[in-house]
């Protein structure tokens, strides 16, 4: 399983870009995947095909309405490892003894 780290915004369309976040996560949503967003963008978790297809559909949505895009893509591959998202923090916070900020 793959864990797949993104952000991707427009550069032409000002200081606020929540609106076009918003139509990725729709689209994130919609693939079902497990995933979990973040102040500075979102993790998907599935099969490399998966993960890079809703990239994909993340950046043609945005490419409709956008001259100038950026996309920030980090990758964590595990063999045989799934549920990661959540069980990455759950062992900092039992080595912590605590929980950490969310």
């Amino acid at each position: 399983m793959v864990l797949l780290e993104f952000s991707m915004y427009p550069l032409d369309k000002g200081p606020s870009l929540s609106a076009y976040v918003a139509k990725s996560l729709e689209i994130i949503d919609k693939s079902g995947l497990d995933y979990q967003c973040h102040a500075m963008g979102t993790i998907i978790e599935g099969e490399f095909d998966q993960v890079m297809d809703v990239v994909k559909r993340c950046f043609q949505a945005m490419q409709a309405e956008c001259d100038r895009i950026e996309c920030i893509i980090k990758i964590d591959y595990r063999k045989g490892q799934s549920g990661r998202i959540r069980s990455k923090v759950q062992s900092v916070e039992a080595k912590l003894g605590r929980p950490v900020k969310k």
